[in-house]
């Protein structure tokens, strides 16, 4: 199974056996994976679980499947698509176990608010519908003010319940931009729901 990962069909529901190289193990998802960093590290500690990287740049997307192939990993494969549509219409009913989101575009002009991925419905309703019962969302980022949107927008959701999220509660890999800012002194800004 290829690491990169092309749907035989981008309009519709893909079903966890064409994502999955293990189609019964669960399933995390990080949205914008950057370098791949991330992705690489979890799939390594977690060989147990299948790992798919959504990212619209070409260029993360050789980065990403360069570490994938490097580090031989077979549990984790990287699609090249915009992370509110395979949220909102690709992914699986209630395939996801973990969804991630770490440093996404913060969006920071007021007049852009509207275009953070946590105010779109397409996003929050994906969401709700393709985490498993019990399934958790993460979020991490440099942004005070996106940190905020995504706590108004998901306590507004009964699908959801915010969770505590605890320094080294679990292992936990620093991604490539959360490195940066980390190295510029910026805080990180973390929150972690549950899908009731």
């Amino acid at each position: 199974m290829s690491a990169l990962f092309l749907p035989s069909d981008y309009f519709r529901e893909l079903p966890r056996a064409e994502l999955c190289a293990a189609p019964d193990r669960p399933l995390e998802v990080e949205l914008g994976c950057g370098d791949g960093s991330f992705l690489a590290a979890l799939a390594a500690h977690h060989p147990e679980r299948e790992f798919l990287g959504i990212e619209r740049m070409l260029g993360r997307v050789g980065k990403t499947l360069r570490k994938i192939e490097a580090a031989g990993l077979s549990n984790a494969r990287v699609l090249r698509l915009e992370s509110g549509y395979a949220t909102g219409w690709l992914l699986p009913t209630a395939g996801v176990a973990r969804l991630h989101l770490l440093c996404p575009d913060p969006w920071p002009k007021k007049r852009h608010a509207g275009r953070r991925l946590v105010n779109q419905q397409e996003f929050l309703g994906g969401l709700a519908r393709i985490l498993q019962p019990g399934g958790e969302f993460l979020l991490k980022t440099d942004d005070r003010v996106y940190c905020e949107d995504a706590l108004a927008s998901l306590e507004g959701r009964a699908e959801f319940e915010r969770l505590d999220w605890p320094d080294n509660a679990f292992f936990y890999p620093t991604t490539d931009f959360e490195g940066h800012w980390l190295g510029l002194g910026r805080p990180i800004h973390r929150a972690r729901w549950r899908r009731r």
